[in-house]
């Protein structure tokens, strides 16, 4: 059956990571707001007349009868479908605390352009966002990433993924983490490869996988632009620490 993946046409955003596990995994799914009358579809369950199990946002995932919202859920529930995780539960388990945690740095992403209100736009919070992003990028991006760098390094395996002797659906989000980051701050990424070699190197080896080459080279993969999660600002971009 197909799988049928909800978010917002037009940017990658949280849907993004979902997008690529059901990419490297080659899955049968829809992208069904970038289709015709996608989005009031999107909508219909968003505002319960579907049902109860109506979820709080997207992205959200409909596989037959059920409804799966939130990223992590999300691919908590599609790993062990999609071969994208560990069979153990204790494998299982660790895999989708290190994806809540992905969604934690996430947040604290968006949070760089939106520091007051998501209501108002970055232009009304500029001097803000300039302050919130300093931070970020002095405290919670080395913070986060020595995490995540020390998590492949700590592998007993030494297979170089997060979780276990091959690819997970958490390797492909610290892909997308390292991606978006470059976008962001080209600037105070400079140094990423030597700050956090493991990242980089699991990075460029999930670009390589031939379905992630191909996604990421056809016209399923939305560029980053300035109305997703990781913005390129200029004026809150700045040299590395």
């Amino acid at each position: 059956m197909t799988y049928e993946l909800y978010y917002w046409d037009g940017l990658q955003g949280r849907g993004e990571y979902v997008r690529l596990a059901l990419e490297e995994a080659g899955a049968d799914y829809v992208d069904v707001a970038r289709g015709d009358r996608g989005t009031p579809k999107m909508m219909d369950y968003i505002h319960g007349r579907h049902g109860h199990d109506m979820p709080f946002a997207p992205p959200f995932l409909k596989d037959g009868d059920l409804i799966v919202s939130h990223v992590a859920n999300i691919l908590h529930y599609l790993g062990p479908k999609l071969g994208l995780v560990p069979e153990d539960e204790k494998s299982r388990i660790f895999a989708h605390g290190l994806q809540l945690t992905i969604a934690d740095f996430v947040m604290e992403v968006h949070d760089t352009h939106h520091p007051i209100s998501t209501n108002d736009y970055y232009e009304d919070q500029k001097p803000e966002a300039k302050a919130r992003s300093a931070a970020f990028l002095k405290h919670r991006v080395p913070k986060f990433m020595r995490y995540f760098n020390r998590i492949i390094e700590a592998n007993p395996s030494k297979s170089g993924h997060a979780v276990g002797d091959g690819l997970s659906y958490v390797d492909l989000s610290l892909f997308q983490l390292a991606e978006g980051l470059a976008y962001a701050f080209p600037r105070a990424m400079r140094n990423f490869d030597g700050d956090y070699p493991r990242l980089a190197k699991l990075r460029d080896e999930v670009r390589q996988r031939p379905n992630i080459e191909a996604y990421l080279a056809s016209k399923r993969r939305l560029a980053f632009n300035e109305s997703g999660i990781f913005r390129h600002y200029p004026e809150l971009d700045e040299d590395p620490a």
